[in-house]
């Protein structure tokens, strides 16, 4: 290209205690183009992206925008350089309005002139396509609704360059479509964009390059019009073999299996109370049998949040009885339900799932540090917990140096599957998995999804939920759909479909 590039990254190394996370990357981005990072959990993408924002510093190499060599310092530099990020994790206030989370941070003085600022937005809107309410609070809005927010910020603020990080896990297919267009209409302003994915079939489609990282180190970068002029198995299959060196990927097929009569897990009119106060579940009735995996469909924010947490103990019932093996276990605690073989895996790893500054062990042990065989006597037994951490780590293929390493230096696809093992390490009776395989890489998606066929080959039974309509689809037996915190339909394998799915998720009845 003739243009110098809004991007340029040269030798950008930069390592953790253990970790070697970029190797010496060169990177660039030009207006008008989407350049797509893919690579295996741990392969160093976000990393990357986070030197790029300010979040973190490169311990060797240089960045240039625009041709002129820069420093980064922080997200504030970032974005006074034009270059804006959206994070997996939306970072904006739910009990303020679209406008004034946009003005926020960047009032530009002692006066803040909120009418200019709603012009600006509506400008902004306008070119691109972006319509939304200035005045809704966040809090209230769809999960597809706050992206756009969250991108509408970063134009807002000036930015030329916007890096997208995962950015349909968390989006039904109608809203994946959506931001595919705004993207296209983004490409086609003159800026440029980087799109971190997992998901091979959004980076054929919509992607001029591709990079390919692979423990730290950038290792390829393909065409994406040669790409999309080959058969779409052929340009899979190519991209694969770059990433995990022509090893074949394990194919996600059926078990055979018998469900079992015994009903594991029975809800009876169950309501709850999100945690905004407002009805979180509206009289849900669902029972699930051994060795059964129930789906659960839905936009997120229908109340996927609210079951979990019902079923795991920690939302209390407002009415309604969930038993769990023919035991009322309504009022019985999160430990207690734990002691009984309720394993809940929650999709909120950094929060919930972890604490971030302790090590891999102490988390290995978070449920049952007071219990055999991990303590005797209240005095915890570090070899029996560092063989257990250690084991954890080498099941999963966790990209991790050791036991002692601290949760919160490993990326956030390995941080997913040290949580996953640690949940489905106890031999559960009924396991809760919320969003199992999100932000996975194509490899240990199709190991976890193995994983939990052959667990309810075994007789556990398993509530899924999930964004992820092929997963859906291909691991459940029956699938309940939630729409404004009710289960709007319980579809049988044989019956469910894409379009039917996708239709009780919107809250359309045939």
């Amino acid at each position: 290209m003739n243009v110098p590039p809004l991007i340029k990254t040269a030798g950008i190394t930069k390592s953790f205690p253990g970790v070697l996370a970029n190797d010496h990357i060169d990177f660039d981005l030009f207006p008008g183009e989407v350049h797509t990072l893919l690579g295996e959990n741990g392969a160093g993408k976000t990393t990357l992206m986070n030197i790029l924002y300010g979040l973190y510093q490169p311990d060797e190499g240089h960045i240039e925008v625009c041709g002129q060599k820069t420093r980064i310092r922080s997200p504030y530099d970032s974005l006074k350089l034009g270059i804006g990020m959206v994070h997996q994790h939306f970072a904006l206030i739910p009990n303020l309005s679209v406008l004034e989370n946009l003005v926020l941070g960047f009032e530009g003085g002692f006066i803040l002139n909120m009418k200019d600022a709603e012009k600006k937005l509506k400008r902004i809107s306008e070119e691109y396509g972006q319509a939304i309410d200035p005045h809704e609070l966040i809090q209230n809005l769809s999960v597809g609704e706050r992206q756009r927010t969250e991108i509408i910020k970063t134009l807002f603020r000036g930015s030329e360059a916007l890096i997208l990080d995962e950015p349909t896990s968390v989006l039904t297919p109608i809203e994946a479509e959506e931001l595919f267009q705004t993207i296209t209409t983004l490409k086609n302003a003159g800026k440029g964009v980087v799109l971190i994915t997992h998901k091979l079939n959004e980076a054929l489609a919509i992607s001029d390059r591709i990079s390919i990282l692979s423990l730290g180190r950038k290792i390829a970068e393909l065409n994406g019009d040669e790409l999309r002029s080959m058969d779409e198995k052929d340009a899979t299959e190519k991209i694969l073999n770059i990433m995990f060196g022509g090893k074949p990927i394990p194919e996600c097929s059926l078990v055979e299996k018998t469900i079992s009569d015994q009903v594991v897990l029975k809800l009876e009119d169950v309501e709850v109370m999100n945690s905004r106060g407002v009805v979180g579940l509206n009289k849900v009735s669902f029972e699930i049998r051994g060795g059964e995996i129930f789906g659960i469909a839905g936009v997120d924010g229908n109340g996927q949040k609210s079951l979990c947490e019902a079923i795991g103990g920690q939302r209390e019932l407002v009415s309604g009885r969930i038993r769990f093996r023919g035991e009322d276990i309504s009022r019985k605690s999160v430990s207690k339900r734990h002691e009984m073989g309720i394993s809940y895996i929650t999709d909120d790893r950094m929060n919930e799932g972890c604490v971030l500054d302790l090590s891999l062990a102490e988390n290995a042990i978070l449920r049952g540090y007071c219990q055999p065989p991990y303590s005797r006597f209240n005095i915890i037994d570090n070899t029996v917990v560092d063989r257990f951490a250690n084991k954890l780590i080498m099941d999963f293929d966790v990209k991790a140096t050791g036991p002692y390493v601290r949760t919160g230096t490993l990326s956030g696809g390995n941080i997913q599957k040290f949580i996953l093992a640690r949940g489905l390490s106890t031999e559960p009776g009924l396991i809760i998995c919320s969003k199992p395989t999100y932000g996975l890489d194509a490899r240990t998606v199709n190991y976890i999804q193995e994983l939990l066929l052959e667990e309810s080959k075994q007789g556990t039974s398993v509530l899924l939920i999930t964004s992820e309509m092929d997963e859906l689809i291909n691991c459940s037996d029956r699938i309940g759909v939630l729409f404004n915190g009710k289960i709007m339909a319980i579809l049988d394998k044989c019956d469910a479909t894409p379009e039917k799915i996708g239709k009780l998720m919107l809250g359309i009845e045939e």
